[in-house]
């Protein structure tokens, strides 16, 4: 016979422990989101052997009354939430008021606080679930929490800690997300007795940035875009690294909503393809993003350790976040860095002003004309036809046969008063190997390479032309019936009129089956059946789909590539000045369609620090 029984608080809280702390950083982050809660602007966290020995948070945030202290290691006991209401609002980092009784449950525990205009501090000890009676200390205004040979009373949970070196990492790892989170609190972290780091509080963007360059390296802010993007009741904040500051793992990805490290598959899908176009296959985009929404409009209460949050209207918010961060990467361009002022801190900002080509390079086919001379007889393929070089070099507005030859622009590029005048990328010098254009701006020398440069040049202008007119779609001689998820159907039906606006014309014939009437026509001879699989997975798992267009990009971008200059093919400078000028005006030039970078730059410090110049 079964028999049901109340299980004792020490197995219940052991339990809870089991959900909410599985190592030695799992402990950190309960103790110091507690103290970002209480309004610490300074939090110290000093680490013996990992974790694995002691633990000890301080801060000098409001503190804890006398009165308090036995409910804070009580289970389901929190200042922070009081009804339904303000779980549904929930703007702390806790709210379970399970954190500190769970860790109190596995660990030698002491916790000692003091209230701001109280003349004493109280301390209460826990040791493996057992609780000491209260009794008075010294202490500033501010809570100490002191945790000791963690997991000591369950031998089986002790034996899943890695090396004290390992168990550290994460720690440190921990405290500079947290640092990222609340950009205007002190850290300081020691180990076994010895400073590791610290953390001054940033008050403004400079200081911030500064901050994010400690947590992501000195090299990010040079090759970071600043976002700030509001709409529907959103907004998006804070650095996006630029696809030639990707990486091979996606270890530098710090997403917040609401002040709050999350992972999520919304998040992850939507920045995934804003970087679509421009991310070099298999390498991940690094970024410290804050997105600010009404507290209502997110649910952090679906995960025990709040690592996962679940939005009410996904797809709105997956849409702004794709629209704001792609938007943001079309607008680089070759050429562009992002704008690096020095504050009297030394933190750069990371701002960054579209550019163009230079205004004085504007309309310039007007002036000299393309008409005449051996340069007008040049041709450059473009698309999928030949276009004479005149036609293209006026479109791209570069510089006539007429202009200065390229010693004289050398000289300009040396004079002060022509700094103005010199486009981003410079002037051409020479082709090297007939892949590479040499071109020289006022930084230095510029490295181009000429296909993956014109494969992008040529891409843009074939997307361009597909949104600017009527999408073509193709009729099927005979109606495909596709079995599908109940929720694929459901989706079928309720995203019908977007997908027909991209030339798919499907409709739900039952429970689980659709009917496929139209395809786009670019996508003819493609497996229908998977791709209307494809694109309904999509909407059903995240409320929008993009894979018509992705396809569709696919196919762009093998035209693109089979229609654009090749490697081996010699270029006069006209011709070269020319590809130079459409780069500058092109969306997204700095990498071709594959994430190939088009161009580099070698300063001219560079290029003497090459030859030992100056030494």
């Amino acid at each position: 016979m079964t028999v049901i029984r109340a299980l004792p608080i020490e197995l219940i809280n052991q339990i809870a422990a089991g959900e909410v702390i599985d190592r030695p950083s799992s402990v950190v982050k309960e103790l110091v989101e507690n103290s970002l809660d209480a309004g610490a602007r300074r939090i110290e966290v000093d680490i013996e052997q990992g974790g694995a020995r002691l633990i000890r948070v301080r801060d000098d945030g409001g503190g804890i009354g006398e009165d308090d202290l036995l409910l804070a290691v009580a289970a389901h006991a929190t200042s922070k939430i009081r009804s339904f209401d303000d779980l549904e609002h929930v703007a702390s980092m806790g709210f379970r008021g399970e954190a500190l009784a769970s860790i109190a449950s596995v660990s030698r525990f002491r916790l000692t606080s003091r209230l701001a205009g109280q003349d004493t501090a109280f301390q209460l000890e826990v040791d493996g679930g057992k609780l000491q009676p209260l009794r008075p200390a010294q202490h500033p205004v501010g809570s100490s929490v002191e945790v000791r040979d963690l997991f000591y009373n369950v031998p089986a949970r002790r034996k899943f800690m890695r090396a004290e070196r390992t168990e550290f990492a994460h720690i440190d790892d921990l405290l500079k997300s947290l640092a990222l989170a609340r950009r205007g609190v002190e850290f300081r972290l020691s180990h076994n007795g010895k400073p590791v780091r610290l953390l001054r509080s940033a008050d403004t963007i400079d200081q911030g940035l500064l901050r994010v360059a400690e947590v992501l390296g000195p090299e990010f802010p040079a090759r970071s875009l600043r976002i700030e993007h509001a709409a529907a009741g959103m907004q998006l904040s804070g650095w996006v690294g630029l696809p030639t500051a990707s990486r091979s793992m996606a270890d530098s990805q710090y997403f917040y909503v609401n002040g709050r490290l999350v992972r999520d598959k919304i998040i992850a899908h939507a920045v995934r393809q804003a970087y679509a176009d421009v991310l070099f296959h298999g390498r991940h985009p690094a970024f410290v993003l804050y997105l600010e929404l009404d507290p209502a409009g997110v649910d952090v209460n679906v995960h025990p350790a709040k690592h996962e949050v679940r939005f009410r209207e996904q797809r709105l918010v997956h849409d702004f976040l794709f629209r704001s961060l792609h938007e943001a990467l079309a607008e680089t361009r070759a050429g562009e860095t992002p704008a690096s002022s020095t504050s009297p801190q030394g933190a750069p900002t990371a701002s960054v002003a579209p550019a163009a080509a230079s205004s004085s390079w504007a309309g310039v086919a007007e002036r000299g004309g393309w008409g005449a001379g051996p340069a007008a007889q040049s041709r450059l393929t473009l698309g999928t036809r030949e276009q004479p070089l005149a036609e293209y070099a006026a479109l791209a507005g570069s510089p006539s046969p007429e202009s200065p030859p390229v010693a004289s622009w050398s000289a300009a590029l040396l004079d002060g008063g022509a700094e103005d005048e010199v486009p981003p990328l410079g002037f051409a010098l020479a082709q090297l190997k007939q892949i590479y254009i040499l071109a020289e701006n006022q930084q230095g020398l510029i490295l181009v390479d000429m296909h993956a440069a014109h494969e992008r040049i040529t891409y843009e202008k074939l997307k361009a032309g597909r949104t600017s007119s009527t999408l073509r779609s193709q009729l099927l001689l005979v109606p495909l019936a596709v079995a599908v998820s109940a929720r694929e159907a459901a989706a079928a039906e309720e995203h019908a009129e977007a997908l027909s606006a991209w030339g798919l014309e499907l409709s739900r014939s039952g429970p689980s089956a659709i009917v496929v009437r139209r395809i786009p026509a670019l996508l003819e001879g493609t497996d229908v059946t998977q791709l209307a699989r494809d694109v309904l997975a999509d909407l059903a798992s995240n409320g929008s789909s993009r894979h018509l267009e992705e396809l569709e990009n696919t196919l762009l971008a093998t035209m693109a590539c089979h229609g654009s200059v090749r490697a081996g093919r010699r270029l006069s400078v006209t011709e070269m000045n020319a590809l130079l000028r459409e780069m500058e005006a092109t969306e997204r030039s700095g990498q071709c369609n594959h994430g190939r970078p088009t161009w580099t730059q070698l300063s001219l410090p560079e290029l003497d620090k090459l030859f030992l110049r100056g030494r």
